[in-house]
Parts: C-alpha cells; structure tokens; sequence
C-alpha cells in the first residue's frame, strides 16, 4: 500500500502512484520495518531534481523492481527540501562513505536508523563500474539475511563516526581584519579571471561570496573586490544561466563559460541572484545590474508565486519538447529553424547573432541556449525588445515546466529580503506589497497557533514538518529588510519573536549553533552545518540577523549569540571562503558596527531613501515620524527633528555623528569607513 497520498510535499505526491508501498519518514515506517525484520530503504530528492524524475521512471515505476522492494524492505521517501534535517544527516554519512553525494539519494537503514549501505542513482542496468539497482537490491537483501552481524558492524561503525565529528569553532573571538584579509586573498586564487566566478565546471552562482566582496568593498574600498564581483555579476547575467527572455537564474552552469545550464529554476537562487544585482547597483549605478534585478524579481513574481502570496519552490528542467518527449531544457533552447519560424529570415538571423544561436548548437541536437556573446555589434535596442518580446511570446505556447507549489519558510524569507529591497531601490512598491503578502503568509500559516515555525506550506495548509534554524534565520532576515523599508516596526517585533525561539532552542556552548531544536525529533545525529552552500547555512543567517537585531534594540544577548555563531567564520573563512560567503559578509557588518541608521521624518522621503541605499556593511535602517514611533523602534527613541525638519542620526557602538537634516551628508556618512 503506497501511503503517499494526502501529504503536503509535491515531490512524495509524484511517487503517490508508484506500485512501490512507499511510507512518508515516520517512526511508524520503522516500526514496520523491525516488525517485518527487514531494512529500510530510505530514497531522498525534490520535485524539480531531474535524475530524481529519471530514477522513477526507470525503477520506481516498473512493477518488477517495486515488487522485490516491497517484498524485502520498507521504502520511505523523503523530500529534502520538507526535511533538511534527514537529508543533512545522511548526505554527512554518504559523503563519508563514498567521497561524493547528491540527489537521489539512496541508503539502507536498520530499524534504528542506522545507515549501513549507500548510493544516489542507480541505474537499472549496470554500466560504467555502477552496479544495476536490482543488483543493489538483492546485495543488500542477501547480507541482510545472511551477515547480519556484518551489517550491524558497519552501521554501528558509521554512527559512531558521525557522532565522534566534532566542530572547529576557531577559539574565542570573532574574525577580525586578518582572516577577512585572508579570506579575500582566497577567493582570489580561486576566481576565474577569463569567465568570472570561482573554480571550474559546473560552475554555480556564488551570490553570498559577491556579497561579501561588495560589503568588502563598501567598508575597504578595495577595487579588487568590486571588480570579482561585477565582472562575475556580468559574465552571469550574459550567459545562458540567465533566461534572456523570461529573466531568473537556472540553478548553476554544466560549464565554466555560464553557457549551458541545468535548467531548474529555485526560488532560493533568484532571491540571493535578485538581492546581489540589486546591491551591486546600489554600489556602482549600472544599469545592467538594476535591469537584472528587476527582471528577476518579475520573474519571482510572475512565475513562483502562488495563490496565497508566497513563493513556490522551483520550476523544473525537464518539460515536453515538440516531439511530447520529457526532456530537459526543452522550453528554454532555440534552433535557427525555430527563430526563424517565429521571426523571419531577417529577424532570425539579428536574433541567432545577438544571442549565441548557431547552427551546431550550444546545447543538445542542434539546439541552442539563448546568451549575450557580445560579439554582434552596436544593436538597436527597440529591436532587441521586439524580437524578444516575440520570442518570449512564442516561448509560452510551449509546454511548461512543472512548478513546485510547496512554499519553504527560509527561502520565502530570502525571497521577502530582495524584493522588498528591490522594490524600495527601484521605486517599485508593488514588489515590496508582494514582499509584505509573503510575509504576512509566513506569520498566519507557518507560525500559526503553535508559535514555532512550520518548514512548509502548501496551499495555504501548514506542512507537518518543524522548522530548522534556517527558516528562523532567513525568515526573520526577510522580516528585518521589510521592517526598515515600510517603517512598520512589527516586522522588528517578528523577527524578535523568532531570534528568541533561536537562542532558546537552537544554541550550543560556545556559541554553536544546532540545525534542530532541542526538542526536535531525535535523528542519529544532530545535524550541525556552518557552511554556505546553494543557500547561507542556518548558522550564519541566524548570526545575520541576531547582529542586525541587536544593532535595532541595543540588546546585549542577541549581540553576544551574534558574535559567539561568528567564532566558526574565524575558522572558516581562511580556509574555504567560498563555502562561507554569507558568514564573511556578516563578519563585514561586524567589522563595521553595523551603523544603525535612525531617520525621524516620513517612510519613503528623502532621507529614508539615502538611508535604504547607503552601502555600509549591514547598516539597519528605522525611520518614522510622531510621538509613536519609538514605541515601533527602538532607534528612534529621543530622536527630534531638527528645525522642524526630517532629520538622520547615524550611530555606531554607542557613538552618534550629529544629526543631519541634509541627504547629501547622510549619504557620505554612509559612503565611507566607519569612524570610532
């Protein structure tokens, strides 16, 4: 009996019709299995993952293989993207065991939960040195029933391994100029000077290292920095990783050149892509950084979001191509044939030149991913919007790629951060009301009556799934830009709420943070994780937003967590800056302060304009007007207007400049080094 159905999670519901007895995790699926005394197979993915889709269909959905699987063990599915938290502990245990991980995920566990057996795809025949899946079925099957002492020798090995790992945190203290000095000399030598971004192919967009080389920048005024960030930021956004008509970010490039990419889209790369672009326009005024980010904001808006004003989670690779086969990348890619079936002989052959479409192909059986090569010449810019407009028209009467509705509480925070920024750089307020919808969804439905974060929703029905420290990071770190862009301190009060339930539940001694709560369900080890990877880890979008809070009430403990959760970046960020970008940009903010910005004068003038776009590391903003707005702000207490005039305090570390009532003043207080 397959018990998938009625779950929250769109990648379970797609295997709800396997002939497979799938169980979603649950301790009654291991109750099962030790009343049955066979293993459990544990299979973990997500509903846009493509080798997920292939391994269905070749083995999950052939009644064959299903039938020995349910014959010999329990099978449980897991979407990772519901349970990072299984997925974490495991991959720790895949990867110690094989020296590579990834989706799916495939391991064998004893009724306990300990792993003893481990893999991704399988394949259904046996090809490059990879065993075949029914092969792997029956090994295990086999040793189950006669080496069982073996099997419980190697699981108890690898429990006790994984729980023997411990955490460097780098001492006490919390990096200083040298490790950040350190830090930048790395991704130096990692940085690919021809191509732009770090290391070799696939090549994935390293948006929390551009965010640390900006914040660099902003308090160093180093000119290396800035420029690995802008030339990275442009390599991206004229390469095929970027949708040239549509707009967003695919999730990385098989290549270093950002030719080719694997197509899915994730909500949490366009969130950190949208933010960044938006930032690097803030810094140097480009215009194609501002054209990026408002397209990619669009594109969240017009593409991800649901009925109930959050985001969904991805837009799959594969879609059907003209042939009806399921195919990756089918909706995005171009033949000359196709342009010139949409456009014309004349209007074909400008659009094959200005984007990269050639007769070979860029991409698979002569077709081609659309980018910016650069090398057609001066263009006419109202041709380039009507043959792309044209194009993008004909593009929608293609099959679509599938969605995944289930809205995850992290990554709509990250979401609710870049387009309310966006929104209030770029004076678009309808970005910023969407930033305010997501939030208010992420208040009624994943905080809800029980006041402890959901991780997902769906259909604006809370998942049953606990959230993890990135969800009260990254969610409280949305609810933190939203409150200094609309001056609506109950945003500040939220994320308060949230950071509370963090150090509470999430910490450690030392300053070490947990990726569960204390009173999560227990898994064979708790899962603990400092490094950045396709998003910031928990560890530092907590510490993020613990130092931004504290920088918006003064209060010492949250300050204390910030700086204890900073320790891991001292050890780390010397070492492997590029997996802790997002902790090095919050060490930025640190070196800096941050500056708290108070503007007592209206939400939206001037003043609160020049504040939103100084470029201090992680500067808080708080601006209103009235007697009442301290009572929402802490920074705004004993604030008067100057002259009857809006006025702007800047402060740091207990220190205040004088007020100015003179935009062009703020602007330079927030333009250089920090002072005291």
């Amino acid at each position: 009996m397959n018990r998938l159905a009625g779950v929250t999670s769109p990648y379970l519901l797609q295997h709800a019709d396997n002939p497979v007895d799938w169980w979603p995790w649950s301790p009654e699926a291991f109750e099962e299995a030790r009343r049955r005394d066979v293993p459990v197979l544990l299979s973990v993915g997500y509903a846009s993952c493509h080798w997920c889709h292939v391994m269905a269909h070749e083995s999950f959905e052939d009644d064959a293989t299903a039938a020995y699987m349910n014959e010999h063990f329990v099978s449980v599915k897991v979407d990772r993207e519901e349970r990072p938290d299984v997925d974490a502990v495991y991959m720790e245990a895949v990867q110690a065991a094989t020296g590579h991980g990834g989706w799916p995920m495939t391991v064998f566990l004893t009724a306990d939960g300990e792993p003893f057996y481990f893999g991704t795809y399988f394949p259904p025949e046996a090809r490059h040195g990879s065993p075949s899946f029914r092969q792997v079925l029956e090994g295990v099957a086999a040793a189950w029933k006669d080496r069982r002492d073996e099997v419980a020798e190697v699981a108890g090995r690898i429990v006790a391994d994984l729980a023997g790992r411990s955490l460097v945190h780098g001492g006490d203290g919390v990096p200083g100029e040298s490790e950040v000095a350190q830090a930048l000399l790395g991704l130096t030598r990692e940085y690919d000077e021809q191509h732009g971004g770090f290391g070799g192919a696939p090549k994935f967009p390293p948006s929390m290292a551009v965010e640390f080389l900006l914040r660099h920048y902003a308090r160093t005024g180093s000119e290396g920095a800035l420029q690995m960030a802008a030339d990275t930021c442009a390599a991206m956004a004229r390469g095929g990783i970027y949708d040239q008509l549509g707009g967003g970010f695919a999730r990385y490039s098989v290549d270093r050149e950002w030719i080719v990419p694997h197509f899915e889209k994730m909500l949490y790369d366009n969130a950190l892509l949208c933010r960044v672009y938006a930032h690097l326009w803030r810094a140097t005024g480009s215009d194609e950084a501002r054209r990026i980010a408002l397209e990619t904001a669009d594109f969240m808006v017009r593409e991800l979001r649901t009925a109930e004003g959050g985001f969904a989670s991805a837009l799959d690779a594969d879609s059907e191509d003209a042939d009806g086969r399921h195919v990756e990348g089918a909706y995005y890619v171009w033949t000359p044939a196709q342009l010139r079936e949409v456009l014309g002989e004349d209007d074909a052959a400008f659009a094959a030149a200005y984007y990269g479409v050639t007769e070979d192909g860029t991409f698979e059986e002569g077709a081609s991913v659309l980018r910016l090569p650069g090398d057609a010449g001066p263009v006419d810019a109202d041709r380039v919007a009507d043959v792309r407009a044209r194009l993008l028209a004909a593009r929608e009467q293609r099959p679509r790629p599938g969605r995944d509705d289930k809205v995850v509480a992290a990554w709509n925070g990250l979401a609710v951060a870049a387009l309310a920024e966006t929104g209030a750089y770029f004076d678009r307020p309808d970005l910023v009301e969407r930033a305010t919808e997501a939030a208010d969804l992420l208040v009624r439905v994943h905080l809800g009556e029980v006041a402890r974060l959901t991780r997902t929703s769906k259909d604006g029905r809370a998942g049953d799934n606990a959230g993890v420290l990135e969800d009260y990071g990254d969610v409280a770190e949305g609810f933190l830009a939203l409150a200094a862009v609309t001056g609506e301190g109950a945003w500040l009060e939220f994320a308060g709420f949230l950071l509370d339930i963090v150090l509470e539940q999430f910490t450690g001694e030392g300053g070490q943070l947990y990726d569960t709560a204390h009173d999560a369900e227990q898994l064979i080890r708790r899962p603990q994780d400092p490094t950045d990877s396709a998003t910031p880890s928990g560890w530092t979008a907590a510490a993020g937003a613990l130092l931004s809070y504290a920088a918006y009430t003064g209060s010492e403990p949250h300050r204390t967590a910030a700086e204890g959760a900073l320790g891991v970046v001292k050890a780390l960020g010397p070492r492997v800056p590029r997996f802790v970008g997002w902790g090095l940009a919050v060490a930025e903010a640190l070196l800096d302060g941050p500056r708290e910005v108070a503007v007592a004068g209206p939400v939206g003038g001037e003043l609160h304009r020049t504040a939103l776009l100084g470029r201090a590391p992680g500067a808080v903003v708080a601006a209103g007007e009235g007697p009442g707005a301290g009572a929402e702000f802490p920074l705004l207490v004993d604030r008067p207007l100057v002259g009857g005039q809006p006025t702007a305090y800047v402060c740091r570390h207990f220190v205040c400049s004088a007020p100015t009532t003179d935009a062009g003043e703020l602007a330079a207080a927030l333009a250089g080094p920090a002072g005291g």
